[in-house]
């Protein structure tokens, strides 16, 4: 290969797409393949396009190396399913993996390869419209899905299934540390510190990186003040020569561009030498490495040993994903729609991952026998509860709307429908037996470069509930949004609350299997719901202070609190309601009959806990283990996630769960640079339950 042609496998462009700013490069693209300087092209699909531009490449170029198509498949292509924050919390990793599965085989007979997700960025910040990608506050959470949805689009670790029908290759993004953007704007400054940066922001990564992610995604901030598009830390050491990571690094839309305003280069030129020699592989839509490459060689700022690297890690994608061998789709095999199965699939999973917050009085599930039913509020009759980043399906195919869902459930019921005035909606609810209230966030108010200040509900929507509610008939409410939102005193008055999320193509048919009863709620919350914005970070893996809130003197003044708010979030991370109920017993170690309190360096010891339905109809329970260290050499969150597992249960079943504790789950990394990962000796709090306030607990001593 010419030192031009290795530039240009290092160069992607973007199509006639409509996403970042300043569209597409369609004309560049296609002479940059013509002529051999294209490694990949973004934002393209369809099986006639990608393989009409694949045959200027193959056909027509010197060396006929083919290019890798690129897509944001987030959630869904034809098929769009529940968000990925909505998808934590159903506590079921399988949920992404049947999102990625599908999601992978409608991708893939479009001819695009490759998908910018998964998403794993850990954050404490509700206010940043991202979090709607993520799976939310917790580093384990997030690593439990990441690895499902890597699993989901590529198959095994090893790689061996890349090149099959109904496998693309997975992007493990934005690295590192994006979720912990300032105030939660977007693009901003993250300072961390290197413990933080390892126990809270990398494992995530890690885990995806092990699962065989094939690439990884730069990030638009900068960490501790270098740009990740230019860290050196983070790309090269850590992710690379720690890690062993063979793939490639791509950066963000722009992002080496973007090195100039964040004030680390100079110009372009400068921007190129930074970024590539840093561990980036491949850049996105700016074009400074094909510009100033030739001349960044000349003139020693770049290495032909580092260009080469790269050009390595890019084409070894490429032959196993078997573009080398066949890099054109089948036309006649192209999947142009949602099919039954996959819209099958979008539904249970959307059911899945709703939220039951509030239920006072069983106010919920409907009964199948009422006569009337008022469903009211902006979004009972939308179409679009696809969620930030629906994918090519969400312009194409409308979402069923939760009045048409309602409709269809209770086909002999009159339903009525309202929109957002408050006394249309009033008056609808007065001629109804109950009404089902839909308010939210529409999907643009969350997602990239959505961030809100104020994360209540907006405007208008309180008052229309508080004029359904001044009627006095009963009623239900139904959330649809992107992010935790602050409830205001609407919520403790209201009889019902789910959590819906945007939960995809088949929203209204899987609300109202939840609201009628046919699928049982038993989705947790990813994330904590906060009771005010200047409560902000507000998250249940804190650490504790010197003077922490003693919950028997709540009145105490000189602790870590605030004068005109209570004590902790309104409602916390894991916290979740079902239409039964459920007992667990406290965390036992070792096997029955065998109590293993105390732990050799190297070994793992068994905590099991008993879960039993004591309600009077069948469920589902997400049995939660959490661990504190009590006393380290660096400040431990008062709790952190090990382990989860949800069941269903009969009324009167009971099942026990197993859980594996190791030193991967009591140890902790250090702020040293090179990376010090500690297990220290002493007293370990474990506890279990259904939420990250559960308060049974047992204690274990690691010696």
């Amino acid at each position: 290969m010419t030192v031009e042609e290795k530039l240009g496998q290092l160069q992607q462009l973007t199509w006639t797409g409509d996403t970042g700013p300043g569209g597409g490069q369609t004309a560049e693209t296609e002479a940059a393949a013509r002529a051999g300087l294209l490694g990949s092209v973004l934002n393209i699909h369809g099986a006639r396009h990608t393989n009409e531009l694949q045959r200027i490449a193959v056909e027509e170029s010197r060396l006929g190396i083919p290019l890798l198509f690129g897509l944001d498949v987030i959630h869904g292509f034809w098929t769009t399913f529940p968000i990925p924050l909505a998808q934590a919390a159903s506590f079921d990793p399988e949920v992404s993996r049947r999102d990625a599965e599908v999601s992978a085989a409608e991708t893939r007979t479009n001819g695009v390869r490759w998908t910018f997700s998964p998403m794993m960025d850990v954050t404490h910040e509700p206010r940043w419209g991202r979090i709607a990608e993520g799976s939310g506050e917790d580093p384990y959470l997030n690593a439990v899905f990441a690895v499902a949805k890597v699993e989901g689009y590529q198959g095994p670790a090893d790689g061996t299934e890349l090149g099959g029908d109904g496998r693309i290759a997975a992007c493990a993004k934005h690295f590192v540390a994006y979720g912990g953007a300032e105030g939660g704007r977007d693009y901003n400054t993250v300072d961390v510190s290197e413990q933080r940066l390892r126990n809270h922001y990398l494992p995530p990564f890690k885990s995806a990186i092990d699962a065989g992610a094939a690439t990884v995604m730069a990030a638009f901030n900068t960490v501790s003040g270098v740009p990740a598009h230019g860290n050196a830390h983070t790309m090269q050491t850590v992710l690379k020569d720690e890690w062993g990571f063979d793939g490639f690094v791509v950066s963000d839309y722009t992002g080496v561009q973007e090195l100039i305003a964040h004030g680390f280069a100079e110009d372009g030129a400068d921007a190129a030498a930074l970024s590539f020699g840093a561990g980036l592989d491949m850049e996105m839509v700016s074009t400074h490495v094909v510009d100033h490459g030739k001349a960044l060689l000349d003139a020693g700022r770049l290495t032909i040993e580092r260009v080469d690297d790269a050009v390595t890690r890019i084409l070894r994608l490429k032959y196993a994903l078997g573009l080398f061998d066949d890099p054109y789709c089948d036309e006649s095999a192209e999947i142009t729609e949602p099919t039954a199965a996959a819209r099958a699939a979008a539904r249970d999973t959307a059911a899945r991952c709703m939220v039951l917050l509030r239920n006072e009085g069983a106010a919920l599930p409907l009964a199948a026998t009422a006569a009337s039913i008022a469903v009211v509020g902006p979004f009972a009759d939308s179409a679009d509860l696809h969620g930030t980043w629906g994918g090519p399906g969400a312009r194409r195919y409308p979402s069923v709307s939760i009045l048409d869902g309602v409709r269809a459930a209770a086909p002999d019921a009159v339903v009525s429908h309202a929109g957002a005035d408050p006394d249309e909606a009033a008056a609808a609810a007065g001629g109804a037996d109950v009404t089902v209230i839909v308010v939210g966030e529409e999907a643009e108010l969350s997602g990239e470069a959505a961030v809100r200040s104020d994360i209540g509900l907006p405007r208008g929507q309180e008052e229309l509930i508080a004029a359904v509610a001044a009627t006095g008939k009963p009623y239900v409410v139904v959330l649809v949004n992107g992010r935790p939102l602050v409830l205001g005193d609407w919520f403790d008055a209201a009889p019902a609350v789910l959590e819906a999320w945007h939960p995809g193509i088949e929203a209204g048919h899987a609300v109202a299997d939840i609201l009628f009863g046919t699928v049982a709620p038993g989705g947790k919350l990813p994330v904590t719901f906060p009771r005010a914005v200047g409560q902000i970070p507000v998250y249940y893996n804190h650490e504790s202070t010197g003077r922490p809130v003693d919950p028997a003197h709540p009145d105490e003044k000189y602790v870590s609190t605030y004068l005109d708010l209570a004590d902790g979030p309104r409602l916390p991370f894991g916290h979740g309601l079902g239409y039964t109920t459920f007992s667990t017993s406290e965390p036992a170690l070792g096997r029955d009959e065998i109590s293993r309190a105390e732990l050799a360096r190297g070994e793992q010891v068994t905590v099991r806990v008993t879960v039993t339905n004591t309600g009077e109809r069948a469920g589902d329970e997400v049995v939660q283990l959490y661990v504190h260290d009590v006393a380290a050499s660096i400040a431990q969150p008062v709790r952190r996630l090990r382990g989860f597992e949800r069941v269903t249960l009969e009324p009167g079943a009971t099942v026990t769960v197993a859980f594996e504790l190791g030193e991967e789950d009591l140890g902790f990394w250090t702020n040293d640079p090179a990376g010090t990962f500690l297990v220290e000796r002493g007293r370990f709090d474990v506890y279990a339950g259904t939420s990250s306030t559960a308060p049974a607990r047992t204690t274990l001593r690691v010696l």
